[in-house]
């Protein structure tokens, strides 16, 4: 267990061994990874212990670089632990180069399917009774999909719980996942609007690329087919504070004069491999739809659900885009079919991420009724017209919590708790405590 020292913290990394699936405790079993970080100087005290859950799925925990960031506040009370979900990180990895090692496809699919949610929280209650004992409780703070992981937490294993803080991640408790990308293509369309407002210029320089990724055959540096699908992917960062302007320098660069015409520039290439590719997340791909699948919604499996609801708003098609004067809308947090065929990091994978997506009577995540009767004090930053989580289902969710109360706010983005400084932690701490 290695110790050492940051600017103003202490930090210890753990290892711990789970069961790969917690309804067989004594099968396979894999290793999940977290670092604990205390202000430096306060490691001998008692500290309450503060869990953190990040984004994805298949988001490793953040790699701290001392008092930064929200820890800055976290650290003023908590002893904090930031978890390498299962898969992920230094867990036990799951990914192109490990996967296949499991078998073929169908083998892969049986083995991810313990990798959502339900799993991630079994994993902590075990990890909190190492390090708290039986009877200990901690905090808990979850970030968008992290934030998932808590409503699960709450329904599961309540009373392994002191307080929770969500910050853009209440879900819906029945949303299917056709149900979420219906909802969230015209927000990515208001999303593109505000873009195209700020920078009217970029219209026709989003037109001029995915017109040439029409009319030529053009691959990233690693590889990696970049298509115009490809590139109205991209929009993913429509969704952050500094997104649009992340989008616009982009663009700024994308060509240079060739000897046969203009070309698209090996910086602009380099840039969009580094926002487009998978290879730091495959999970995040590989899972992304099946952390809507709940039974009780529909036994049937979540079916590339993105796709099919991209087809149902043809404002998004870039060859309609093309033939007329409108500009290409570029999408948002949407997992396609293709994204298997053209990443490298995602090819190996496409028969496994076939599987899951039909795959039936995923267990629920969520118990309504328990969170109905919910007794551990809960708060939540929510997002106005957050671009990957529908504000409206998070409203209905928090209603359905008892005795959660909500922030809302349009001072931030999806990304506010890593942008904020630890205002938007501290704004959610002084309410569970009842300060506002």
């Amino acid at each position: 267990m290695a110790v050492y020292r940051q600017p103003g913290t202490v930090v210890t990394d753990h290892a711990f061994d789970v069961p790969l699936d917690h309804a067989v405790p004594t099968g396979e079993r894999i290793q999940v990874y977290a670092r604990e970080v205390v202000a430096a100087g306060r490691e001998g005290e008692p500290l309450p212990w503060l869990l953190f859950l990040q984004g994805g799925p298949g988001g490793r925990s953040p790699r701290p670089l001392g008092r930064d960031g929200w820890l800055t506040r976290a650290l003023d009370d908590y002893r904090v632990l930031l978890l390498d979900q299962r898969g992920t990180g230094r867990s036990t990895p799951a990914n192109r180069q490990t996967l296949p090692a499991r078998g073929d496809g169908a083998a892969q699919s049986e083995y991810l399917a313990n990798f959502r949610a339900d799993s991630i929280v079994r994993d902590c209650e075990l990890i909190r009774r190492e390090l708290l004992g039986a009877e200990g409780r901690w905090s808990l703070l979850g970030q968008s999909f992290g934030g998932f992981c808590a409503l699960t937490y709450l329904s599961l294993a309540p009373d392994g719980l002191r307080e929770a803080f969500i910050t853009g991640g209440l879900p819906g408790l029945r949303t299917s996942a056709g149900d979420v990308y219906r909802a969230a293509f015209p927000r990515v369309e208001r999303k593109n609007t505000e873009h195209y407002d700020r920078y009217p210029g970029d219209v026709e320089a989003a037109r001029s690329v995915a017109r040439h990724l029409r009319d030529h055959d053009v691959t990233l540096p690693d590889g990696g087919r970049f298509t115009a699908e490809a590139f109205q992917s991209l929009g993913l960062m429509l969704g952050t504070g500094t997104g649009s302007h992340t989008l616009h320098y982009l663009l700024e660069d994308a060509f240079l004069p060739g000897t046969d015409g203009p070309v698209l520039s090996d910086g602009f290439l380099a840039e969009a491999q580094g926002h487009l590719s998978f290879a730091a997340n495959p999970l995040y791909a590989v899972l992304h739809e099946s952390i809507y699948g709940q039974r009780s919604v529909s036994a049937a499996g979540t079916g590339w659900a993105a796709q099919a609801a991209h087809l149902e708003f043809p404002q998004f098609d870039v060859d309609k885009a093309l033939a007329g004067q409108g500009p290409v809308l570029f999408t948002g947090e949407m997992i396609y079919p293709w994204m298997f065929t053209g990443d490298p990091a995602l090819v190996p994978l496409r028969d496994a991420a076939d599987r899951l997506a039909v795959r039936e009577g995923w267990p629920d995540l969520y118990d309504p009724a328990q969170l109905a009767r919910n007794e551990v004090p809960v708060a939540a930053a929510v997002y106005h017209d957050d671009m990957y989580v529908d504000t409206a289902d998070s409203l209905a969710t928090a209603r359905a919590v008892r005795g959660l109360r909500t922030w809302v706010t349009d001072e931030y983005e999806h990304d506010g708790l890593r942008v904020s400084g630890g205002r938007v932690l501290d704004r959610l701490i002084r309410l569970v405590r009842g300060e506002l």
